[in-house]
């Protein structure tokens, strides 16, 4: 799928369905969306490429054949710098809505203070979006027709697989510029993030890890990218929801400033895959109910 303009983005998410639900696992690619609402680029003070900043390019490619092990894919259509799912529903900016914002809206998080809310004020660095302020009924319209119908269907694929397998996991699928981590000393090929040990078993962010070191990539948990929204909403090991973050250095599969893909993709993709059955067979043997596991 490239990047294209849209009057509007219908259908605005896609799940990508196995032919056999075969695994307690869920992928999500909230952030690769490459249809831009025309109005919404109309609107913006900034060039189409400028908007694609926010853009995670490819990563549900990346992950793509998840679908044929077994496992559901849900992607978002839209882009992230026009909705953003990785936050709550109402982190909003004040100082970018013409008018007052309801009173139960989030507008003094961390994210929101630095222009990254349910919608984004900036982009890549610091660049701010719209040249004027936008109307509260347009933000909260944005919520209501694309936000929350993500939401509540990857809130039904999440349980269904638990009611079918006893647990589920969520792997929120995310990527990082590659000069996101400035520190030469702290660089890395990914990121897994598991709210420092709060939204996920240790099975799995240990195996992943374990995987991705051995074909020779350098990874940390949860520094500087512990999990957003998504995994500390969804994840609940207690009650049999796990959920982990992996975000992925862009300069290994892509040409980050003509948004294509590199010579480095397929040998990524097929690290991923053979990663992924890493941990699939992992979870099969050391999370899921017996009974579940013997099916």
């Amino acid at each position: 799928m490239t990047a294209r303009l849209a009057d509007i983005v219908d259908p605005a998410f896609e799940v990508l369905a196995p032919a056999e639900n075969t695994l307690p696992f869920v992928f999500n690619s909230p952030h690769s969306g490459r249809v831009y609402p025309r109005a919404f680029v109309e609107q913006a003070r900034l060039d189409f490429a400028s908007l694609r900043r926010s853009e995670d390019s490819f990563v549900d490619e990346l992950f793509a054949d998840v679908v044929n092990a077994g496992a559901p894919l849900m992607r978002a259509l839209f882009p992230r710098s026009f909705v953003d799912l990785n936050r709550e529903p109402y982190e909003l900016d004040p100082r970018m809505f013409d008018g007052r914002l309801p009173p139960f809206v989030n507008t003094r998080s961390a994210r929101v203070s630095g222009g990254l809310g349910t919608i984004a004020r900036v982009v890549g660095d610091a660049q701010e979006i719209y040249p004027r302020r936008l109307s509260v009924d347009e933000g909260l319209s944005r919520i209501d027709t694309y936000y929350k119908p993500y939401h509540r269907t990857l809130r039904r694929l999440i349980d269904r697989v638990q009611a079918r397998f006893g647990m589920a996991v969520l792997v929120d699928c995310h990527s990082m510029p590659s000069n996101s981590i400035r520190d030469p000393g702290a660089r890395a090929d990914m990121v897994i993030g598991d709210r420092f040990g709060t939204s996920c078993a240790a099975a799995v962010t240990h195996v992943l890890e374990a995987g991705l070191r051995a074909r020779g990539y350098m990874v940390t948990r949860n520094k500087p990218y512990a999990g957003g929204y998504i995994t500390e909403h969804y994840g609940s090991p207690a009650l049999g929801m796990h959920a982990v973050q992996i975000e992925i250095n862009r300069g290994l599969y892509m040409d980050e400033p003509l948004y294509a893909r590199s010579a480095g993709f397929p040998r990524l993709k097929a690290d991923l895959d053979a990663v992924m059955g890493e941990v699939f067979a992992a979870v099969g043997t050391r999370l899921m109910p017996p009974r579940a596991a013997a099916e």
